[in-house]
């Protein structure tokens, strides 16, 4: 899936706002745009679509109209990206958007997370956005500018300094006391990947309770952010629920390359969340729990075969 180990990749990654006058080489933007392309459907289940618009060399005429208002300068490209209904689609769309963005960095390849409103604008139209579709963020891609690269370099190392600690983040079920590092155990890496997932305006909203095999995922809203009237007269998206999503990529992914096998579900634990406040997204269920929810599963269908008419 990746050309290195996923653990670098998501410590190489930044957001990279002012690139390099240059097309993207030919191989490494037919690799993207076919990573994009393959994206179908999100871990929890929302169609999904994306592409990525790309100018070639001695023609700009491709990113025509895709203003960034001043945001990024002179980017190579944007992947863009549509999702269908759905009651996890934000979270859906955060989690392949992150995908695709660490295969760029794999390429080598500078990127940038783009949030707002895009379902009405002249990225939804590139990609020919359904009335059912929304397009909650873009992302733009291409070669960092040279000039930049010793100030993100720079940032890159300040970056861990910048994120919440495990003790704000990470807890135990049924309490408020923080989880451990050493008591995380092999999961101590997928949730320090986790912490390290960029967030709009790095207010970092995710929760996750350890349960036995199982890590509940709760988002504790910024207060203020992304909401009030001047959020819905710009019907802006949840980028926090988008949030949630690039959390779920970081972590599943860093569990998967560590042989941590596991699913996501919606169960709804009843466990009240940390502090009291926030609201539950996604269970990761651990291996141990996943295998006694197939056995249970087993036995449900068992019994339905066995008793047809009951209900």
């Amino acid at each position: 899936m990746f050309n290195a180990p996923v653990t670098e990749l998501i410590q190489q990654r930044y957001s990279c706002r002012a690139y390099a006058r240059a097309p993207m080489a030919p191989e490494q933007a037919a690799q993207l745009a076919r990573r994009a392309a393959a994206t179908k459907v999100g871990p929890l289940g929302t169609p999904l679509r994306f592409t990525l618009v790309a100018a070639a060399a001695g023609d700009s005429r491709a990113l025509k109209g895709l203003g960034t208002y001043g945001l990024i300068k002179n980017p190579a490209g944007f992947i863009i990206g549509a999702a269908g209904p759905g009651e996890r689609n934000l979270e859906d769309f955060g989690y392949a958007m992150e995908a695709i963005i660490l295969y760029a960095t794999g390429l080598g390849l500078g990127t940038c997370w783009l949030g707002g409103n895009f379902t009405r604008s002249s990225f939804a139209r590139r990609i020919n956005a359904a009335e059912a579709e929304i397009v909650p963020a873009v992302a733009a891609v291409g070669y960092a500018a040279e000039n930049n690269r010793a100030r993100d370099w720079l940032r890159r190392m300040a970056r861990s300094d910048t994120r919440l600690p495990w003790a704000a983040l990470f807890y135990w079920a049924g309490s408020n006391a923080s989880l451990d590092v050493s008591a995380a155990g092999p999961y101590a890496t997928p949730l320090e990947m986790l912490r390290l997932a960029p967030s709009a305006s790095n207010h970092q909203p995710w929760r996750v309770v350890q349960d036995g095999p199982a890590y509940h995922f709760y988002l504790q809203r910024t207060p203020g952010f992304g909401q009030g009237l001047p959020f819905m007269l710009l019907g802006l998206a949840d980028l926090q629920r988008v949030d949630m999503g690039i959390a779920m990529c970081h972590f599943e992914l860093t569990a998967r390359e560590l042989g941590l096998a596991g699913q996501w579900a919606v169960r709804r634990p009843p466990l009240p969340p940390p502090g009291g406040t926030g609201e539950y997204v996604v269970t990761w269920v651990g291996q141990e729990d996943a295998a006694v929810a197939e056995s249970n599963r087993r036995i449900a269908r068992t019994s339905e075969s066995a008793c047809p008419y009951v209900s």
